[in-house]
């Protein structure tokens, strides 16, 4: 018997298999392999091709595109709401992003053989990627006019509520640098947004800990991209009635 610290999350904590048919999800499972994801691991690189799909479970993982001079901005983030890989069943087999582990925990991995035979089947998982990839698409776009349109106080309040929307816990372990590096900006920036946000009693942050104290306090700073973004995905991923 496993000791409680290591006893891993069940497949269906992530909510695209959650929301497969029994049946479906019986025939599926043997095909998904527990993977551990920690801290800072790359799950793919740009341009190279792809040979698995993840389901995280209690894990996030960023999607970065990082320029030539070596800056980064994330440009979404997945969490157990979606998947991890969609160009393999896209048909592009690769893309110029990259996918980092912002969050350590797990994820369930899929070949990328398997899930192309599942998606060219037209079943109930393809329907479901499609309309994740859809609500991927959604918060990519926000995101970019987020960054070009918001002052960074908000980018911060919509990083940590996406964030916090994927995790079981009002705590994130994360840096001001790292987070500087996921929206693009200054660290002095996110070192000023940051401190404005515990100052008005929002978050407590210590020692690359953030905890949220005001979560209705933060929607209500946030812009209004959050709402879009959650307002689509959770459209898009209802399950039926």
């Amino acid at each position: 018997m496993r000791p409680a610290s290591t006893v891993l999350p069940p497949p269906r904590q992530n909510r695209l298999l959650a929301m497969l048919p029994e049946a479906e999800f019986a025939r599926l499972q043997p095909q998904l392999e527990p993977a551990p994801l920690p801290l800072g691991m790359a799950v793919y690189e740009s341009g190279d091709q792809q040979g698995f799909v993840y389901f995280p479970t209690t894990a996030i993982v960023s999607l970065l595109y990082v320029m030539e001079d070596g800056s980064s901005a994330e440009i979404a983030i997945v969490g157990n709401e979606g998947v991890v890989g969609v160009a393999l069943f896209m048909g592009g087999e690769s893309t110029p992003s990259r996918a980092v582990v912002q969050s350590a925990g797990h994820a369930y991995r899929m070949r990328a053989r398997v899930v192309k035979l599942e998606f060219d089947r037209g079943g109930e998982l393809q329907h479901l990627l499609l309309r994740y990839t859809q609500a991927l698409i959604t918060q990519m776009a926000q995101t970019a006019v987020c960054n070009r349109h918001h002052a960074i106080e908000q980018q911060l309040c919509r990083w940590l509520l996406l964030s916090l929307d994927r995790l079981s816990t009002n705590e994130l372990s994360m840096t001001q640098e790292l987070i500087a590096n996921m929206l693009g900006v200054r660290r002095e920036g996110v070192t000023e947004a940051a401190g404005m946000l515990q100052a008005a009693g929002l978050i407590h942050y210590s020692r690359g800990r953030i905890t949220v104290l005001d979560r209705p306090g933060l929607e209500a700073l946030a812009c209004e991209c959050y709402a879009v973004v959650k307002r689509e995905t959770d459209r898009l991923l209802a399950p039926p009635s």
